[in-house]
């Protein structure tokens, strides 16, 4: 079992950067890869970004690509996620998650691929 706490959402203005943590519990977190996706009103869960277990791998989606950044602390057990250039279109309840069945050190871009996930945290980009 792995237990997923997110963190770090808000308000913010187009421009503006936020930091989204994920806390795990439960399991050896060094050992699974992690993502971020995010669902925006009336429309489907999406990918945003992936790292593998030991961090050396990340993967983001087209639209987040030069903007956001996934990193992990595996001392902290936690995951983030750096949004930088936020844009109104990046509103949304943003999810992280764990796959802890990926082979170690892959990532993970599917939200099939995924087992865990936190109860969301709201990030709105005003204009």
């Amino acid at each position: 079992q792995v237990q997923l706490v997110e963190s770090g959402g808000g308000l913010v203005q187009a421009g503006g950067s936020l930091r989204l943590s994920c806390a795990a519990s439960g399991r050896t977190f060094s050992s699974y890869a992690m993502g971020w996706f995010r669902q925006a009103p009336g429309k489907e869960r999406t990918f945003v970004a992936t790292i593998s277990s030991g961090g050396s791998r990340t993967y983001y989606t087209d639209s987040v690509k030069g903007r956001f950044i996934i990193s992990r602390d595996n001392a902290k057990n936690t995951v983030y996620l750096q949004m930088n250039s936020l844009k109104p279109e990046d509103t949304a309840v943003y999810y992280c998650a764990a796959a802890t069945k990926v082979v170690a050190g892959g990532i993970a871009l599917s939200a099939f691929q995924y087992d865990y996930w936190g109860q969301g945290t709201q990030v709105t980009v005003s204009s």
